[in-house]
């Protein structure tokens, strides 16, 4: 998406408009704390309201609505970039002529992998900032990391630099996958929430990609320079959008929360029947969380979803099909490391977008069946591959040789096999299993536990993300290739179970009916028992 200077300008227009807002809330206050307080809320929803279940999208397109979600989506955008900085910059720096620059095996290895602790210290920072200053400052706050991030790898005169330039990158890329769902959720109608919060997964990917392709033009350090746009547009845009009116109402701001209501559905949607919608949810909840409420069926089954998908998300073997990848495309005859990193992020691009355009048609559960089922079935066809393959050579452990290269041998008839599984495979987790955790991950979740429990799923993300990648050349050691494979396709499977009998089907719903789900849910044995099994 490009953000021209038609873009911009109107930018300044719609903050005038919002002060104009204010100003004639103002006069409007007393009613609204009148109505507030006058007996039992009236949570039924008026008659030719665009929130009604009759009627198609009316007031649901509202530009605002979109480019508030494009402005938290650059935050993405940077994290993908991020992700994607490694590659062509380990390539360069593993061959620098400075010696102070020049990454040995070691150094190479701690560049890639250091982000993920970055970004697990991101997570419990962002769950602590969130709640504390808002879902808006916490967005404007992570960008200044990511572009101190890049200025240190810009201006590096040794490895160390490098390595804290990733590390800072990281703990922005940590905040940014916690505080961008929760912001697009929290601002969302109910009916475009699945397609919007798709695309936080969506601009990821679309920054490896951006990545890979600028690296094969620039060299490491002009990368560098291109990678802190993206978190410096979305200070500038994040200025002129509103805080997300949950949280505005958590804190008592109704003038606040009502302008920001009218700024994101528009000026003829019904914004007092759903601040009140909002509020009445909020009545019998205390501002923040106690430790003795993780008890409480309506946190803990919730919670407890929300660390099993993210579990499963890295558990699946992604990181695992993306080791293999330049070399499954070298057996096929694709010579070119570069090109083959950039088909593999065009078919996530491609997918993730038909993931976010069909989110809120087909729903969350739907897809996630078949992202699991899929990636099961291509993650069996890898192992078959690999026996195969390993049969062949006569040695299974020359898979397993080095970790930065693995010869599967002299098949050729059979790389489509692999090529084929592996197209598959990305297909299958991009539309499901790679957007659906955060968007779950932002929904699921009561308003005042929404910050602290997200933290824990990005930190179980994270660390699940580090013990694979750090982990992955050892379990090969261990179960052999083929049976390596063989595990994350029994992973694949037990996640389809885990879909059909814990996630809860959110397309459609409003956050407070979410919520009201988790409080009344019929379930609430099956996941005390859970709960008590870990305690």
């Amino acid at each position: 998406m490009k953000c021209g200077p038609s873009k911009l300008l109107t930018v300044p227009t719609q903050t005038r408009a919002l002060g104009v807002t204010m100003q004639i809330l103002t006069t409007k206050l007393p009613q609204y704390k009148a109505e507030a307080k006058a007996g039992p809320i009236n949570t039924s929803q008026p008659a030719g309201s665009c929130f009604s279940s009759q009627r198609p999208y009316c007031n649901v397109q509202n530009k605002n609505l979109y480019l508030a979600t494009f402005a938290a989506v650059l935050g993405p955008l940077s994290f993908g970039f991020v992700l994607g900085y490694s590659s062509p910059a380990i390539a360069e720096l593993t061959d620098a002529d400075d010696p102070h620059l020049a990454l040995d095996k070691n150094a190479a290895s701690w560049f890639g992998s250091i982000v993920t602790i970055g970004a697990a210290a991101g997570g419990i920072f962002g769950g602590w900032i969130v709640d504390r200053i808002g879902r808006k400052l916490s967005l404007m706050l992570c960008s200044l990391p990511f572009v101190l991030g890049f200025t240190l790898i810009i201006s590096a005169q040794n490895v160390w630099m490098l390595l804290m330039g990733r590390l800072l990158t990281g703990l922005a890329s940590g905040i940014t996958s916690l505080v961008v769902p929760v912001y697009i959720s929290e601002t969302s109608h109910s009916r475009v929430r699945g397609t919007l919060g798709s695309c936080v997964q969506l601009m990821v990917v679309t920054g490896i990609v951006g990545s890979y392709i600028a690296g094969m033009l620039l060299d490491w350090r002009w990368l560098a320079v291109l990678c802190c746009v993206p978190p410096l547009l979305m200070l500038i845009f994040m200025c002129f959008m509103p805080e997300t009116p949950r949280y505005l109402i958590q804190q008592d701001k109704t003038l606040e929360a009502m302008a920001a209501l009218k700024f994101l559905r528009g000026p003829h949607a019904d914004h007092e029947w759903e601040y009140r919608q909002i509020e009445s949810s909020g009545d019998d909840q205390e501002t923040s969380l106690a430790l003795s409420e993780l008890r409480n069926p309506a946190i803990y089954k919730p919670f407890l979803i929300g660390i099993f998908m993210m579990f499963f998300q890295q558990f699946t073997g992604i990181n695992a099909i993306m080791f293999y990848a330049n070399t499954i495309f070298e057996e096929a005859n694709f010579k070119n490391s570069s090109l083959a990193s950039v088909i593999i992020g065009l078919v996530q691009v491609a997918f993730t977008a038909v993931a976010a355009m069909i989110m809120d048609k087909a729903g969350r559960k739907v897809l996630l069946f078949i992202s699991g089922i899929t990636m099961a079935i291509s993650a069996g066809v890898f192992a078959i591959y690999f026996k195969l393959t390993a049969t062949v050579v006569n040695n299974s452990s020359g898979l397993l040789s080095s970790p930065t290269s693995a010869p599967i041998g002299p098949v050729d008839h059979l790389a489509w096999l692999a090529l084929a599984s592996m197209g598959l495979f990305i297909a299958g987790f991009a539309i499901g299993w790679g957007p659906i955790p955060w968007l779950i991950m932002s929904e699921i979740f009561p308003l005042r536990a929404r910050g602290v429990a997200s933290g824990v799923c990005v930190v179980t993300n994270w660390g699940c993300a580090f013990l694979v990648t750090k982990e992955f050349h050892d379990l090969m050691v261990s179960l052999t290739t083929y049976g390596t494979f063989g595990l994350f396709a029994g992973f694949c499977a037990v996640s389809v179970l885990f879909t059909s009998f814990y996630v809860p089907e959110t397309k459609g719903k409003t956050l407070e009916q979410i919520e009201v789900h988790f409080r009344g849910s019929g379930s609430a044995q099956r996941y005390g028992s859970i709960a008590d099994s870990i305690q």
